[in-house]
């Protein structure tokens, strides 16, 4: 007995220590506590991370926050670690938490891969990682988790085409992959779930048709496939067996054929959103036998921003608006819509039904939402409108064609937050019941026959909605006189429509109270009076329209204190004075509009600073003076006009520098001077009216590169030469330049044909005049060596920039050669000087650079570009002629490039050079360099080398230009030490492009 007894208790013994080896040596709560510790370290420890602090050896794994353990076990089992704002990878080591059950993760900033040793996690029956930055494909591995039920990967970047083998999974029951950038169709064998109730996989680019056997899943209560471009038709038998069916929402994709009657049979269908597809024919009246409906979305959604289905049940599918598609649901609406006591949306909008809107509908008392724009509806609206809907929020039924008046009982309705009556056939008066509705954010009444007391009391009762955003009845003939009332809105109101309605009398000085109002529109009316001073409290006003009203008087300055505006629209009244100066502190301003009114002074040059503006219109005005050069500042301009006022001057050559402009009008004006040949750089041109000026000289041949231009007209000018007939002139016709009767050209332009020498006089001219030539060339020659001759002796006693076949210029003749330094003549500028185009006594062409001796700098770049051209000669190099200095000005004559900048030929649309002209220049400007660096006693560094600096000649040959803060190396010096004096940070495109 005793050796029995020493036996067993032997054999207990070793048992017990070989279970508890066995502990030891596989997977405990250690293997937990290093996997968590793992993902802790793979989480950034910024951005709030509370498991840096939490997570700690020190402490029980069991009691980490977001970590669950069995009692039975001891091992973890829940990870929770959603909401947190973690940011960072999941490692593989979370593999190895192999008792884990659930893993909720979502709502952080994950990314990354998922790792695949999550198949390792064979207990996992959930696992959330919706609202992170995952990306790759939908592993495939999650297919080897035979206990998964709960599968959510929405709202992550995952893409690519959606595993077949997820239907390994033979119990999941929800599957929620909405909002990535998946692709492909869904695979045919999603139809072998058994126990699904929700298949998510909305907002995706999923294509093809939905698979049949999906509404074959007994189980399923929610389909949502919406925001993809699905394709095919519904099934006929779509109800046959979703007798569990709650919510089906397949909006937005390409859907098209009938809505089947049989979808009855989903008795218990909450929510029905097919908005935003291509479906035909009528509703089906069958849908009245659904009780439980609470929602119908056949339509579009039209409301600005972003939207929740309102039914609790169903927050999480979101909608995005602004979207406009016609559906082709014909017919009426159904009568048995009236049926659903449950139902609180239904939304038609944007199709083609016709008849009256049922009257039932207005007494579900459960409906929250009514949305019927853009039919073809008529008839009336009920005399109890309001009384049979409490717990009506929204209602549309903009864009149809129903009539009557309004009920003052639709104040019964008290929950209305939103009512569009707009685009219809409404009569009678507009009730003042409205300013009962406290919860009412946007009336809009627009577009219908609404009228008024003289009073305008509705006005009056809506200061009583607080919460009011948005009023609009224009378009109506409300015929009253604008009451100092409106200065009683709420501060919640920012918009203001109240035009073409005959609207009397003045603006109130009450307006300025409105300071939450960013759009105010009256117009189209008969004010008169002045626009109040009190406008100035308006601080978050973005658009002002008045226009075609009667207001007269000055434009005052304090509408230069809405430092927020952006449209200001004054046309078509009787203002007079000047346009304001302080105008040009408004920079937000994208839109000017002051025509037809009787502004009578110069335009301000300040306005040039309104740098972003889009449109200025200040036609059929007696503005005078020049046009300001600053319009050239209007980079963003697409439309400008100045017509019938009475400019005069020339054409400003900035006015070639907009090239978004699309319109330009300068008719009816009396201007003169020639069209700039800048105006070719205008290539986004489409109408060019000219017109009624005293324009004179040619057409320029540069305006042949607006392709764009569909209307020109040069008429009632003084213009001579051939008319242009490449590009937009191809397609013009005679009433283009009539009256200007030194044109020549095509007979289709009713001009006179250009004159044409006949070869035979030109051979009989040609032989006397080659004779002439070869004698003066003899002649050339000759004085060309008695002058080299002469040079030769006088080396070394050059002045300051020497003369080269003139004397030093006077500033007189300087300022005759250039037409008193006339910004038409204005080839450049730079930062001490601006370079003009000139004509000498003599004829010769030259380009004259002018300091500004005003600033600091400026006559050291002088002495600077002398001492080095005095003694550099090269034939890439830019030749002085000679030079006017006095110690109030200083200029450098040079020799006139007629081809301009290489940065102009790198880099506009109209001017390109092709393969061998890029080389040519890029040999012309390489040696150059040589002769500089390497060819003068003198060694000299240019500084500041750049494709604008590099000028082509008639011949297009490379001219290195600009020394005003080149270097010249002494006798001895291997190197000199500059400081950056050019663009700072930049070096020229040109150097690797051209």
């Amino acid at each position: 007995m005793g050796i029995s007894c020493n036996l067993f208790f032997a054999f207990v013994v070793f048992f017990l220590l070989h279970r508890y080896a066995i502990l030891a040596i596989g997977p405990n709560i250690s293997t937990d506590e290093a996997a968590l510790l793992a993902l802790k370290s793979h989480i950034s420890p910024y951005r709030n991370n509370i498991l840096a602090s939490n997570w700690s050896s020190s402490s029980s794994v069991c009691s980490w926050i977001g970590i669950t353990c069995s009692s039975r076990h001891r091992r973890v089992t829940s990870l929770d670690i959603s909401n947190m704002q973690l940011h960072g990878t999941i490692p593989p080591h979370v593999g190895n938490l192999s008792f884990l059950v659930s893993l909720d993760i979502r709502n952080n900033t994950f990314h990354g891969e998922l790792p695949k040793e999550l198949a390792h996690l064979r207990r996992l029956k959930m696992i959330d990682c919706s609202r992170n930055n995952f990306t790759r494909v939908i592993p495939s591995f999650l297919s080897l988790l035979p206990n998964l039920r709960f599968l959510q990967l929405s709202r992550n970047q995952f893409f690519g085409g959606i595993p077949s083998s997820l239907s390994n999974l033979t119990k999941l029951e929800e599957l929620k992959m909405s909002k990535n950038f998946l692709q492909g169709e869904i695979p045919q064998e999603f139809g072998h779930f058994r126990y699904m109730t929700i298949l998510d996989l909305q907002f995706n680019r999923l294509t093809g048709s939905i698979p049949p056997s999906i509404f074959n899943i007994k189980t399923m209560q929610i389909i949502a496939l919406t925001g993809n471009n699905l394709t095919g038709k519904l099934p006929e038998t779509i109800c046959d067996h979703l007798p569990n069916l709650e919510g089906l929402h397949i909006a937005n994709n390409n859907l098209h054929g009938s809505i089947p009657p049989k979808v009855e049979k989903c008795r218990k269908l909450e929510v029905l959103a097919l908005s935003i597809n291509e479906f035909t024919g009528t509703v089906p009246r069958e849908l009245g036998n659904i009780t439980g409906l609470a929602a119908i979305y056949l339509g579009y959604l039209h409301l600005e921003g972003s939207m929740i289905f309102p039914y609790k049940k169903f927050e999480f599918f979101f909608f995005p608006l602004v979207l406009i598609y016609f559906h082709h649901l014909t017919g009426e609406i159904p009568v048995e819509l009236g049926n659903l006591m449950e139902l609180e949306t239904i939304e038609l909008d944007s199709n083609e039904f016709t008849g009256s809107v049922p009257a039932s509908i207005f007494n579900l008392t459960a409906l929250e939402s009514l949305g019927l724009v853009q039919n073809k509806l008529s008839g009336t609206l009920p005399s109890y409108l309001g009384r049979g809907t409490p717990n009506l929020k929204v209602f549309y039924c903009g864009f149809n064609n129903l009539s009557g008046s309004i009920s003052p009982t639709i104040s019964n309705s008290s929950r209305l937050s939103i009512l569009d009556l707009s685009s219809n056939s409404f009569a009678g008066r507009i009730p003042e019941s409205l300013g009962n509705l406290e919860y009412l954010e946007l009336l809009n009444l627009q577009i219908n026959n609404f009228h008024s007391d003289l009073t305008m009391s509705f006005l009056t009762s809506l200061t009583n909605c607080r919460k009011l955003r948005v009023v609009s009845f224009s378009a109506n003939p409300i015929d009253g006189v604008f009451p100092s009332a409106v200065g009683n809105f709420s501060d919640s109101l920012q918009i203001f429509e109240g035009g073409a309605c005959n609207l009397n009398g003045i603006i109130p000085k009450e307006i300025g109270n409105l300071t939450g109002v960013t759009r105010m529109n009256l117009v189209d009316n008969a004010l008169t009076g002045y626009i109040p001073d009190t406008i100035h409290g308006m601080l978050n006003l973005q658009e002002l329209y008045l226009d075609n009203n009667k207001i007269e008087g000055t434009i005052p300055d304090v509408i230069c204190n809405l430092k927020n505006l952006g449209a200001l629209n004054l046309s078509g009244n009787q203002f007079s004075g000047s346009v304001p100066r302080c105008l040009g502190n408004v920079t937000s301003l994208r839109k000017i509009h002051l025509a037809y009114n009787r502004l009578n002074s110069r335009l301000p040059a300040s306005l040039g600073s309104i740098r972003d503006l889009i449109e200025f219109d200040v036609s059929s005005n007696l503005l005078s003076g020049k046009i300001p050069q600053e319009i050239g500042n209007f980079k963003a301009a697409t439309l400008i006009d100045l017509s019938k006022n009475n400019f005069s001057g020339n054409i400003p050559s900035t006015t070639g520098d907009l090239d978004k402009l699309t319109s330009l009008s300068l008719a009816r004006n009396r201007l003169y001077g020639p069209i700039p040949d800048s105006f070719g750089k205008m290539l986004s041109l489409e109408f060019l009216d000219l017109s009624y000026n005293n324009l004179s000289g040619e057409i320029p041949k540069s305006l042949e590169a607006l392709v764009y231009l569909k209307h020109l007209n040069f008429s009632f000018n003084k213009f001579t030469g051939e008319i242009p007939t490449g590009g937009p002139f191809a397609n013009a016709n005679g009433q283009s330049f009539l009256s200007n009767d030194a044109l020549c050209g095509d007979p289709k332009f009713y001009a006179s044909p250009c004159v044409i020498k006949s070869p035979k006089r030109k051979k009989a001219i040609l032989v006397p005049y080659i004779l002439l030539g070869v004698g003066l060339l003899f002649l050339a020659l000759a004085l060309a060596y008695i002058r080299m001759r002469k040079i030769k002796k006088n080396v070394g006693q050059a002045d300051v920039c020497p003369v080269k076949g003139h004397e030093r210029i006077s500033y007189y003749e300087l300022e005759q050669a250039t037409e008193g330094f006339s910004e038409s003549n204005l080839l450049g500028s730079g930062s001490f000087s601006k370079v003009y185009k000139g004509i000498l006594t003599d004829g010769t062409l030259v380009a004259a650079k002018v300091f500004n001796v005003e600033l600091e700098g400026a006559f050291k770049s002088f002495d600077t570009e002398c001492e080095v051209l005095r003694n550099l000669r090269h034939r890439n190099l830019t030749k002085v002629i000679t030079s006017c200095s006095n110690p109030d000005f200083k200029a450098v004559i040079l020799e006139y490039m007629p081809n301009g900048t290489l940065e102009k030929w790198l880099y506009s649309h109209n001017f390109f050079l092709d393969i061998m002209q890029r080389l040519d220049t890029m040999i012309d400007v390489a040696s150059a360099m040589v002769y500089l660096h390497n060819g003068y006693t003198t060694t000299a560094v240019h500084c500041d080398l750049k494709p604008s600096n590099v000028l082509l000649d008639q011949e297009m040959v490379g001219h290195v230009s600009d020394f005003g803060i080149a270097k010249l190396l002494g006798a001895g010096e291997t190197f000199v030490q500059t400081r950056t004096i050019a663009t700072i940070g930049y070096i020229a495109p040109g150097i690797r492009t051209f």
